[in-house]
């Protein structure tokens, strides 16, 4: 018995789906949001910048995207509902979530106070906890599936020898969220999947692509752990997003994807 295979084109639309980012202003949350406005999502931008926000908002509008903005961090159970009923009262649904809010506060174990330790764990644990807790009641009350993608790290599947004990335990954390979410909205047909990149170009990293001594020594050294001899490129990140959130990955949940050029294979 022969089964008629999906198109790409099928296994790869998300046009009309309506999807939210959270901190869309930042490093990966900007290519989110720019990446899913360019395959027809309708579009919630969350962010505590509202200037900025605005302009993002304004840039995709002029693409032909349909975009709402929300000026509000999901750091409180408060706000995440507040975001994800920023969806339903534009665009009467939710879709996608891409929680793309976080930080990295870096140190020696023995110079880092515990309130740093919490605050990270606080931005890239709690925060994306709730935020799932929030668009988790949203779908599973509209009864047709989801998309759920957070952000981990090479550091969340690695260590590091140089002060990232609180930035690893969180993204580590991060991890074994997918996992037990994948787990236990896998029979709602909710999946929940993780991106986990390596150093690629954004505006925090920027310096890093230039050809001072200070970011040739940085990238060289970056560059001997990545087996394809690069940084990541934007576009090594719109790929593996847009499968997460498409068709194309409807039987992929609790998954870890790794965009970092065999970073972590070796």
């Amino acid at each position: 018995m022969s089964t008629k295979l999906k198109t790409p084109q099928e296994l790869f639309d998300i046009g009309g789906k309506v999807a939210v980012v959270t901190g869309a202003l930042g490093a990966f949350g900007s290519i989110a949001a720019r990446t899913l406005a360019a395959a027809g999502c309708k579009l919630i931008i969350a962010d505590d910048k509202l200037d900025s926000l605005g302009e993002l908002a304004a840039e995709l509008r002029e693409q032909g995207a349909q975009v709402e903005l929300i000026a509000r961090w999901p750091d409180s159970t408060e706000n995440c509902a507040a975001i994800v009923e920023a969806a339903v009262t534009a665009f009467e649904r939710l879709d996608i979530l891409v929680v793309a809010s976080g930080m990295m506060d870096v140190d020696p174990i023995v110079d880092m106070d515990v309130s740093r330790l919490n605050q990270v764990m606080k931005v890239n644990l709690t925060d994306s906890w709730m935020m799932c807790q929030a668009a988790g009641r949203q779908l599973i009350a509209q009864g047709q599936g989801g998309k759920l993608v957070l952000v981990s790290s090479a550091r969340g599947l690695l260590g590091h020898p140089n002060g990232y004990s609180a930035y690893c335990a969180s993204k580590h954390a991060v991890t074994g969220l997918v996992k037990s979410l994948g787990c236990e909205w896998g029979k709602e047909g909710i999946t929940v999947n993780a991106l986990a990149p390596t150093v690629f170009r954004s505006g925090q990293t920027s310096w890093m692509f230039e050809d001072n001594e200070l970011a040739v020594t940085t990238r060289e050294s970056i560059l001997s752990r990545i087996p394809m001899g690069r940084l990541g490129e934007p576009e090594d990140l719109a790929g593996p997003l847009l499968f997460l959130v498409s068709p194309a990955s409807d039987f992929h949940t609790g998954h870890t994807i790794s965009p970092d050029g065999g970073y972590t294979a070796g």
